[in-house]
């Protein structure tokens, strides 16, 4: 019942009782029955008018518009609430700026003629405002300007009486300004095309989203409602765990009516395609119901997303093999794990080392090492799930992030098909390569809290593998103390290097048929300022794993030859310098221009130089192994297998290694004077060895007993302490001398 109705029956039913008070105290015997008569009667009366005040009521809507007004108020947009009678008015911030508003102080009717430029408020002129979605209503703002606004609506709720409008205004008053100082046609659609279009999505206590026409246009609705896992269903898959993390936060009782959120995600547009949006929302509590009240504003940003593609990708996206760098990584792995611990998802982290990389690249050229990288990283994407990520992390690095579902095998049988993947590569250009990669893993959130913890703890486990090639290790917490050690170690190491710490001990080689001194190996020890003596044994896998290997080996062979050239200077007869090359060292492109260079430098004769080879080592990659002795011999260097006997086929290789010398492993020389066995083993050698012209020397001999027996047996030349322990190079002239007048001792 409209309230200047009540008015008149709430004055009337006063005036009867005063007057029904006079007369009962005019006629006061009279007074109970006519008071009774009158109660009875003003009850009835109130009965009928509430009735009729309920009934007016339900032919109302209910709609509650505090919830949807709240949402709207800070949206970047005009946009105004109204009824059809005017009752209700709500004008959100943006527009009450414009018009000069700054209380809820105003005349309802005269500002919905203002804004939608209404001669007057009825129904055909409201439904003329409706329908005209796209016309220009132009009005006079508060700074005096004239304003140009088209005005979207919708129907929020209606009934047989009662009408509740939501419009959206896009203001191109400036974009009219301009145009107006514009003659070209082609400068206006230039400038139109750059204006950007805004949907709203508002949900009000239920499962679905209201979807104004501008947002029905962009998703390609065919009606405005859609409810929230069909719009889910709309979102990019790899955007959804992003959206739903935002969701489940904003649904949190503390985080309902806090600052807006802001998310940028892909959304399957009209067309199919999928479009980048800045998507602006917040939720607010709904006191009608147990769900909260969820709105926002939709702005197509994909324009800015293709501009900025160049820039992330120099950010972002490593060269050469076009996936995603280590920078990525750690931004959508942190994503990734935040999404972990708002919604229970579990992913790991597995971390790729190719073995021995820089022997394709010193083998095969640059060219083709990156050719291989990039093989290598497309690989990589046949193993990543929604959700997932493959990038590139340092040079021969890579890391993936993987979708946990329960499955603990998962990274292991993950792992060893990238291995096998690898291995195929093996082809063309490569197909004299053996190809093999080592990784470590951790699992997400539990071992790390953040992203670059789980990181660096699969990155622990890479480094923790039991083998140097083709291994796989889970890590471990343990893991932590031990490789915080080596990384102290490789710091206290690369220090050492360049304090000059590192020292050469020099083990003497004797002719065992004369006793004559013919030789030395180079022997380097890392000797601490307080004269702590560091045995290679422990040091050398720190410089391999580390990349110090080059520097010390580099040291090695120039103070090799350096003291070499001394003591020949030194009046001494020139003998035999042995120093030992790493794999790293040995499969190196320059390894020949590098020897070259240490014999210019210090004056040595090649044929005093020789270099040790193990026996694992030649044979892992035989043809290129013989390319590089070739290399070394065509300089007049000697050649020498250490460890010879404790590989495998290793007499078949003896005619195919272009070798001088060959050192028989200490173990067999150990039993020789009690194992049989051991004893032919050693006599099978040296006779196969000198049929092919190739000289023999034993390492390890400890007692004259065995120096006599490898005596009778042909071997040429023996080492081990029976003839002197390494000693430092000030040490060894006092060895020349003593050899010298001691020589036939043995």
């Amino acid at each position: 019942m409209k309230p200047k109705s009540s008015l008149i029956i709430s004055l009337v039913m006063s005036a009867a009782t005063a007057i029904v008070i006079a007369y009962s105290k005019i006629h006061s015997d009279e007074s109970s029955l006519i008071l009774s008569v009158f109660t009875t009667t003003v009850i009835i009366l109130w009965i009928i008018f509430a009735t009729a005040n309920y009934i007016f009521s339900l032919s109302h809507t209910s709609i509650n518009t505090n919830e949807i007004s709240e949402i709207i108020e800070d949206l970047n947009t005009e946009i105004v609430l109204w009824t059809n009678d005017c009752s209700a008015v709500f004008l959100n911030k943006k527009l009450r700026e414009l018009l000069g508003i700054t209380t809820s102080d105003f005349n309802n009717e005269e500002i919905i003629k203002k804004i939608f430029c209404l001669d007057e408020i009825n129904p055909k002129s409201i439904n003329s405002a409706i329908m005209d979605n796209y016309g220009e209503c132009h009005f006079c703002g508060a700074d005096g300007t004239q304003q140009c606004i088209i005005w979207s609506t919708s129907i929020l709720k209606q009934n047989k009486k009662f009408s509740l409008y939501f419009s959206t205004g896009f203001n191109i008053t400036q974009l009219k300004q301009v145009q107006s100082r514009l003659s070209d046609t082609s400068e206006r659609f230039n400038l139109s095309m750059e204006l950007s279009e805004i949907g709203i999505l508002i949900s009000q206590g239920s499962q679905k989203y209201f979807a104004s026409p501008e947002m029905m246009r962009m998703l390609g609705l065919k009606k405005p409602e859609i409810s929230f896992n069909e719009f889910r269903c709309l979102i990019h898959p790899n955007d959804r765990s992003n959206y739903d993390r935002h969701i489940k936060l904003l649904l949190s009782d503390t985080a309902l009516s806090a600052e807006i959120s802001c998310i940028e995600i892909r959304v399957k547009s009209h067309d199919g395609t999928y479009r980048w949006y800045s998507y602006r929302f917040k939720a607010i509590e709904d006191v009608n119901s147990d769900f909260p009240v969820i709105g926002g504003a939709f702005l197509d940003i994909t324009m800015e997303r293709e501009k900025d593609l160049l820039i992330e990708k120099l950010a972002y996206v490593d060269e050469i093999t076009d996936i995603p760098n280590r920078n990525k990584l750690v931004k959508i792995g942190q994503e990734t794990y935040e999404c972990c611990n708002a919604l229970n998802y579990a992913y790991w982290v597995i971390v790729i080392d190719i073995d021995r990389f820089h022997i394709v690249n010193d083998t095969c050229g640059y060219e083709s090492g990156n050719k291989l990288l990039k093989n290598f990283a497309h690989n990589l994407y046949k193993y990543i799930s929604i959700g997932g990520l493959a990038a590139r992390i340092s040079g021969d690095n890579f890391a993936i992030i993987i979708r946990d579902y329960g499955d603990d095998d998962l990274p292991q049988r993950t792992i060893e098909l990238l291995q096998k993947d690898f291995a195929d590569l093996a082809v063309d250009e490569f197909s004299n390569q053996s190809f093999t990669c080592s990784a470590g893993y951790s699992k997400m959130p539990s071992d790390g809290n953040c992203f670059l913890d789980v990181l660096e703890h699969a990155e622990f486990a890479l480094k923790s593998g039991i083998d140097s090639r083709c291994s796989i290790c889970a890590y471990e917490s343990s893991m932590h103390d031990a490789i915080i050690g080596d990384n102290e170690l490789e710091k206290a190491l690369s220090d050492a290097i360049d304090n000059n710490e590192l020292k050469l001990f020099y083990q003497p080689k004797i002719e065992i048929a004369t006793g004559k001194f013919m030789g030395v190996e180079a022997l380097v020890r890392w000797i601490k300022p307080d004269g702590t003596i560091i045995a290679p044994s422990y040091f050398v896998p720190i410089a391999e794993s580390s990349h110090l290997i080059g520097k010390i080996s580099d040291f090695v062979l120039n103070e090799a030859c350096d003291q070499n050239m001394l003591w020949q200077r030194m009046g001494y007869p020139p003998i035999i310098m042995s120093i030992n090359f790493t794999s790293d060292d040995f499969y190196k492109k320059d390894l020949k221009e590098r020897v070259f260079d240490a014999l210019v430098r210090s004056g040595l004769n090649p044929e005093w130089l020789e270099v040790e080879l193990t026996e694992r080592m030649a044979l892992r990659d035989v043809d290129y192994a013989v390319f590089q002795m070739n290399q070394l011999r065509d300089l007049g260097v000697k050649l020498a297998m250490d460890d010879f006997g404790t590989g495998y086929s290793s007499l078949s290789y003896i005619q195919i290694l272009p070798i001088t010398l060959l050192k028989l492993d200490r173990s067999f020389i150990i039993d020789i004077e009690n194992d049989p066995i051991a004893y032919e083993i050693v006599s099978a050698v040296i006779k196969i060895a000198k049929s092919k012209k190739i000289e023999t020397i034993a390492e390890g001999i400890e007692s004259p007993r065995q120096a006599t027996i490898l005596r009778e047996t042909g071997c040429d030349y023996a080492q081990g302490y029976l003839y002197g322990k390494p000693m430092p190079a000030d040490e060894i002239p006092a060895f020349f001398e003593h050899n010298a007048s001691e020589r036939q001792v043995f």
